[in-house]
């Protein structure tokens, strides 16, 4: 199961901001967030999503619906 919680680090060590049961030795995998003024990175993610939705042939036969 996936445990997910936000952590920082002082002096080389990850240190977890709420009280969590991590058995010593366990291996974690982190993953870092961009920097918070780093929005670019955000736009760019989500437009990926927003291109699948909104770019859906699919979708078209609504429009044909619409012009009855």
């Amino acid at each position: 199961m996936l445990n997910t919680f936000w952590a920082v680090v002082r002096n080389g060590k990850i240190e977890p901001l709420e009280d969590v049961n991590i058995i010593e030795g366990i291996k974690v995998l982190v993953t870092l967030p961009p920097p918070e003024d780093d929005t670019q990175f955000w736009v760019k993610s989500s437009q990926i999503s927003l291109d699948t939705i909104w770019n859906n042939t699919e979708d078209d036969i609504y429009e044909q619906l619409l012009q009855k």
